[in-house]
């Protein structure tokens, strides 16, 4: 079953920009967008299972220069 989440994004100043581009590249997103306010972007991603989730946040996210922190929430219904 597919796992689907928002992640929000805190980013350092001046690189949102480039960072939801980047997002944007990721396999499994569906939506990125940069935010008033905080967090700075917030992502939905729809991705196999919450492994992949996982993956995607730890080695694909957090690779992307800029991104500060993280904080996933897995959609809980349908």
């Amino acid at each position: 079953m597919a796992t689907r989440a928002y992640i929000l994004i805190k980013v350092k100043a001046g690189k949102t920009k480039d960072v939801v581009q980047a997002l944007k590249k990721l396999s499994g997103v569906e939506q990125a967008h940069s935010c008033f306010g905080r967090p700075d972007i917030f992502v939905f991603i729809n991705v196999q299972d919450e492994r992949t989730l996982s993956d995607v946040v730890i080695t694909k996210v957090h690779a992307i220069e800029g991104v500060e922190e993280t904080d996933t929430h897995i959609v809980a219904d349908a």
